[in-house]
């Protein structure tokens, strides 16, 4: 053992290193803040998430539960060190590239090391259950886990692709990530990597009750007697407007609480300093006296009327409403042959990123810079600029990597903390949130209160539908007006519905905001939804998916809010895509079940349900642009600002703007996000990116393209081949070559640039919501094949084919990838995701899918191009979750008979329902 004078010693990737530790310091916190090993990412400090797995003397161990100086005289590894040297892991970063298998990719690191010690201990290739229990310990919450199996035994097999970057690499072709390299071998910066370790580090102060009065004690005393700290920050050192938000007019949530909270989490201080003060610092140190008052934190006690009121403003806590009405709906469902009705109940779901908020900020030349891992940095500059009382264009925002967003990175979390602070300094201040800051106090899936009503007529079309929702939207507003604007439009389903009212009110408790979550409220509707089609098709005797098929929109068919599209409704290709495998699975569910009845407790059975999604804002502007500029050496720079949290928009907007300038992926160097150097792609939300941002650099692709031809007047049908320095011009019978480095250069150094701009084409929606909210839709159809424990309760997803139309597959392998981690998410939502504040705001507590928990899944990609998509493609991030939860509800009641109206089914609830129905 080599210990002296508190030193602590070992080898970290080869060489020695020595580190002083406090007494119990985490070996993570050793190796990232004191060697400045941050390939090692840390997601719980629990041992609850795997990202901070690293290899002691070759066994498998995270380095959150690990004392530092329990590795004295050990070997460590970590993935920046084994992408170089071990064959095992120079193999594992080709396929995983090569599959997808790393999207935002801050899980990556953790699930690299698991498999190389899985790949060096294990004699052959391993199956699907052996990787399955060798990276058990590693949650992901992007990928949907099965391309990291794929890439796993691709490595174990050395049947590694050395790149899928085939052809030009333009639109339609499978190329790798732009970004994946970086994230393979751990060089990614996300929020809490950039920050240099000599900066100050913040703690933010939060409220333990979910509503109380509270004062701030003396803090000059608390300073002088905690050695370390520098400073503190309450409402008083807000230099701007201690209130903001995401829409005009619901702007309600401040930076710093003052005089009361209203949700448990909610920030009332923070104090900063340097690292090893702020590492042991306990909050109970920080002088703050609490007063809980009375509080309500479900829908039905803040509708009442002796409620505490959240906003003086806001009657009765209804935050808004939304609504869409047309045709004569009642009239239509007192003549319906079958009617089909229910209430549905949906629960807080967590975003559960596995990267926690974090960034790093500090002033150049009288600016505050701000790196964080954000989803909308051009919001982030407006905002914060008014926080701190300063022009926007002294706000710089800087995205890092973003370790997974999901919506919940709209929001603010560490900028204005971080932006405040460095202010008052005038020193670089990090931040990093922890688990339970994250949990506690960022933005979560509204709950759902829902009663809906359906009809049909004897012949299976359906004669109208009545929609009511109520949606818990918490303490503040956040893109709660958003959802419940969204939710009347998308709450018919993909379905032609000519008689049809929707309303929807979002309701204000004492609980965390509710913000935007994957679906923005078209999830929660769809459950309700298409549990009760399931129900009419019983009802008239028709095949559940044959009865979907006969009410599916179609070209030249109005949607509930009259809107008509002449091309690229592709809801019924996607669900005649699915008719062979939903004819062999039920028939696979009804031998399976015969072969069990007499001794077996376990039922199977197969459900189906669809979905539809707007690409976009609901009727508002939602502008992007993109800008490229071509360098006197032969290069052209993509200054791209639409964040990729992992979707892949780094790649495919590139791809896309190949293919518009006609040259190969590999001319292309990217820059971005940036809010100095990139414009305003707009927020990474609404599945807009590929679709708004996508035609944004389609437009300035196609603009470059054309001056470069103009320097020799070719046709436009001429070939480009970039070179250094000469661009050669292929143009039928002639060939040109142009000399870039004797054309003039603008300030930033180009010879020719260009910036393409694109808003999609709306119209605001009328006071009986009529009119066209989205340019485009996309649509999904998904069946699910479950195993029921009818002893248990448990509920066990054994399989699931998921149909897609996403207009045009820009790159195949993102689309599958977002399909997976979009199921995946489906499967937590419908079984297993429920957050309670106070109780949930771990990783233990809160369950997510593990790498055991995700089926086998069948992708079939259906493109029905979009008259405005670039190349005709689709949004698709938010409709990849949306059938995902009703079509397994429909499987359960297809398994054992019982119809779960609330989620998630967890096994005491669907036990409950199976004993309620076998009791009569």
């Amino acid at each position: 053992m080599t210990v002296a004078n508190n030193i602590t010693a070992f080898r970290l990737n080869g060489q020695a290193a020595a580190v002083s530790p406090a007494i119990g310091e985490r070996l993570s916190e050793s190796l990232r803040e004191r060697l400045g090993a941050r390939d090692v990412k840390v997601g719980c400090d629990a041992g609850d998430c795997g990202a901070c797995s690293v290899l002691v003397d070759g066994e498998l161990v995270c380095a959150c539960l690990t004392a530092t100086q329990q590795v004295s005289g050990c070997s460590i590894e970590t993935l920046a060190g084994l992408v170089g040297t071990d064959q095992h892991a120079i193999a594992l970063a080709e396929t995983f590239q090569a599959h997808g298998a790393a999207q935002c990719g801050i899980c990556t690191p953790g699930m690299m090391v698991s498999a190389v010690s899985l790949l060096r201990n294990c004699q052959g290739s391993p199956d699907s259950f052996a990787i399955q229990e060798s990276l058990g310990g590693v949650l992901c919450r992007c990928t949907g886990y099965r391309k990291i199996i794929d890439a796993v035994k691709a490595a174990a097999e050395s049947s590694n692709s050395a790149s899928l970057l085939l052809g030009e690499g333009g639109a339609g072709e499978p190329v790798c990530r732009i970004d994946g390299p970086g994230k393979v071998s751990g060089e990614e910066k996300f929020g809490d990597d950039v920050g240099p370790a000599d900066s100050l580090s913040m703690r933010i102060i939060r409220s333990p009750f979910p509503r109380a009065r509270f004062e701030i004690g003396d803090l000059d005393e608390f300073l002088a007697d905690n050695d370390g700290i520098e400073f503190a920050l309450t409402a008083a050192d807000v230099t701007g407007n201690n209130r903001y938000g995401v829409m005009p007019g619901f702007a309600d949530q401040p930076v710093f609480a003052v005089g009361e909270t209203r949700f448990r989490g909610e920030a009332v201080a923070a104090v900063a300093g340097c690292w090893d003060a702020m590492r042991g610092f306990d909050d109970d140190l920080f002088p703050v006296e609490w007063n809980a008052i009375d509080h309500v934190q479900t829908m039905d006690e803040a509708l009442r009327p002796e409620a505490p009121r959240l906003h003086g403003d806001r009657r009765g806590n209804i935050m808004c409403g939304g609504f869409v009405v047309c045709g004569n709906v009642d009239k239509a469902l007192h003549e319906a042959d079958a009617v089909a009705e229910g209430s549905f109940q949906t629960s807080f779901v967590e975003h559960a990123y596995i990267e926690p908020e974090a960034g790093f900020a500090y002033l150049e030349d009288g600016r505050v810079v701000v790196h964080a891992c954000t989803q909308a940095p051009y919001m982030d500059r407006e905002t914060v600029a008014e926080i701190i009382g300063l022009d926007p264009e002294k706000v710089r925002i800087v995205p890092t990597g973003c370790g997974g967003g999901f919506g919940s990175k709209l929001d603010l979390s560490v900028q204005p903390f971080l932006a405040l602070a460095t202010l008052k300094s005038g020193k670089p201040v990090r931040l990093a949130y922890s688990r339970q800051d994250s949990m506690q106090s960022t933005t979560k899936r509204h709950p759902g209160k829902l009663h809906v009503k359906v009809g049909a007529t004897r012949d299976g079309r359906l004669a109208g539908l009545e929609f009511k929702g109520d949606y818990n939207t918490g303490a503040y507003a956040s893109w709660g007006p958003t959802v419940v604007n969204r939710v009347p439009v998308h709450a018919s389903g993909p379905y032609s519905v000519r008689h049809y009212r929707a309303e929807a009110r979002g309701i204000h408790t004492h609980c965390p905001p509710s913000g935007a979550f994957r679906g923005f409220g078209v999830p929660q509707a769809a459950i309700a939804q298409e549990s009760l089609l399931d129900e009419l098709a019983e009802q008239l005797g028709i095949d559940a998916l044959e009865f979907r098929i006969r009410n599916a929109l179609a070209n030249g068919v109005p949607t509930v809010c009259g809107q008509v599209f002449s091309q690229g409704v592709g809801i019924r290709a996607c669900l005649e895509a699915l008719r062979p495998y939903w004819r062999k699975s039920r028939q696979e569910d009804s031998g399976y079940n015969r072969s069990a009845e007499e001794n077996g407790t376990v039922r199977w059975g197969t459900g189906v349900a669809a979905g539809w999604y707007g690409c976009g804002n609901t009727s508002l502007a939602n502008p992007s642009s993109i800008k490229a500029g071509l360098w006197p050496g032969g290069t052209v720079a993509l200054h791209q600002g639409a964040v990729d949290i992992g979707q892949g928009s780094n790649t495919v907007i590139a791809q896309i703007f190949a293919e518009a300038l006609g040259v190969n992926l590999r001319s292309i160097k990217q820059v971005g996000a940036d809010t100095d150097i990139t414009p305003d792609a707009g927020k990474t939300s609404a599945s807009r990116q590929t679709f708004v941002s996508g035609n944004a650099a389609f437009a300035a692709g196609s603009e470059l393209r054309r001056k470069i031809l103009k320097l020799c007047n070719a046709s436009a049908d001429a070939k480009l081949e970039l070179g250094s320095p000469v661009v050669r011009i292929s143009d039928g019978a002639s060939d040109h070559h142009v000399d870039l480095e004797r054309l003039e250069c603008d300030r930033e150094g180009y010879v020719l640039a260009a910036t393409g701009t694109y808003d999609p084409p709306t119209k605001p929606l009328d006071e009986f919501g009529q009119g066209e909210p989205y340019a485009q839709f996309g649509y999904a159809a998904q069946l699910a094949t479950v195993a029921v424990d009818t002893a248990l309760g448990t509920v066990k997803v054994k399989k699931v084919v998921a149909a897609h139309d996403v207009g045009k597959a820009i790159n195949p392998v993102l689309v599958e990838g977002q399909i997976h981690g979009g199921v995946a998410q489906g499967i937590g939502m419908a079984l297993m995701e429920e957050f309670v504040p106070g109780r949930t705001e771990n990783l233990h507590d809160y369950l997510i899918p593990t790498i055991g928990d995700v089926p086998p899944i069948k992708c079939l990609i259906i493109e029905e191009p979009d008259i405005h998509g670039p190349f005709g493609a689709k949004g698709l991030g938010e409709h990849a979750l949306i059938p995902t939860a009703p079509a397994i509800l429909n499987a359960i009641y297809n398994a054992c008979g019982v119809r779960l109206r609330r989620v998630p089914a967890t096994p005491d609830r669907v036990l409950a329902a199976i004993r309620e129905t076998e009791n009569g």
